[in-house]
């Protein structure tokens, strides 16, 4: 039974693949909630597995043991195994978490960084003009007391017409309007938990900018217009000697597969609906969430065995 505890690890892996499919099939709005929701998901269902099969190590312990009030052995399995498998979940969570401290560290830093670069700066209406020669726009969320921010600077400014300058605008606007951001802060938090999710991240950012891009080609009433913008923005920032932007969490118009954005804006509008790849991906959470409620509840009978709660069989575990 301590299997159901390691499906929940494996199942990730799925997820790249069909966020793919969504991504680039479904309304990008829908496919933003729904790759992220799915990400979060998985990545609580990993973390509580990995908490759950870190317990049997724990209970091997005698100070641990006496503390929960064992009266017998825990049996959970072949003892050579399942101390394994705990002794791997321990190096996985600390593994994930000096990941999620480093990383989030890092992530903070570039944040702050780049609010403190543009603080002194005034602003009209949210939109902040830096002056670099090197094109780049972005959206950055505000912290505690500040605002968000629209940053252009002024080498893109020079790179697109007026019209253009609008629609770029119109796309960070809507990062900033639906937070963008915090779709992109789970999505990072995520994947620095398991592997197959950090791969996810970059759907995530990619259905992000779809969305800002459909709102920007909404607000212009021209497709084809918000598509030359984004283009236009793109090769501007691709030719500059390097980009001015903050951080993962500071989404602007010229991230992501450009070519495939702009090839999505020249095509017609997408229309709600709801395709197979969507009932999949609920049918993979569903499968890690009632996995790990199953094998939870296996660990927990087991335990209440050992504390002579339930009737006892033949131990697995000893503790001395």
């Amino acid at each position: 039974m301590i299997a159901l505890l390691l499906i929940p690890l494996v199942l990730p892996w799925a997820l790249p693949p069909l966020a793919r499919r969504t991504a680039g099939n479904v309304r990008p709005e829908t496919a933003l909630w729904a790759i992220t929701g799915a990400t979060a998901a998985l990545a609580v269902g990993v973390v509580a597995c990995l908490g759950a099969l870190l317990l049997p190590l724990c209970l091997a312990l005698p100070p641990v043991s006496a503390l929960a009030g064992l009266a017998r052995p825990l049996a959970a399995g072949p003892e050579l195994l399942v101390l394994g498998l705990s002794a791997l979940a321990a190096g996985a969570l600390a593994l994930a978490l000096h990941r999620v401290l480093c990383r989030a560290a890092s992530e903070v830093a570039r944040l702050r960084a780049a609010r403190a670069r543009v603080a002194q700066l005034p602003d009209a209406g949210g939109l902040c003009v830096l002056d670099d020669a090197r094109p780049d726009a972005y959206a950055l969320p505000g912290g505690r007391g500040r605002s968000d921010r629209i940053v252009v600077t002024s080498g893109m400014l020079r790179a697109l017409g007026p019209v253009e300058r609008e629609a770029l605008l119109a796309h960070e606007r809507a990062h900033l309007a639906a937070k963008h951001h915090l779709f992109l802060s789970v999505a990072q938090l995520a994947g620095w938990c398991h592997p197959a999710l950090g791969a996810v991240a970059a759907h995530v950012s990619f259905a992000a900018e779809r969305a800002a891009d459909e709102a920007a080609a909404r607000h212009c009433g021209d497709r084809a217009l918000a598509a030359q913008a984004v283009g236009r923005a793109a090769l501007a920032a691709s030719r500059a000697a390097g980009a001015a932007g903050a951080s993962a969490l500071a989404p602007g118009a010229t991230t992501g597969p450009v070519l495939a954005r702009v090839r999505a804006l020249l095509a017609p509008a997408p229309v709600r609906r709801t395709v197979p790849v969507l009932l999949v991906m609920a049918l993979l959470c569903t499968t890690a969430a009632a996995s790990s409620l199953g094998g939870a509840a296996w660990l927990h009978r087991g335990v209440e065995a050992a504390q002579g709660e339930q009737p006892f069989e033949q131990p697995s575990i000893g503790v001395r």
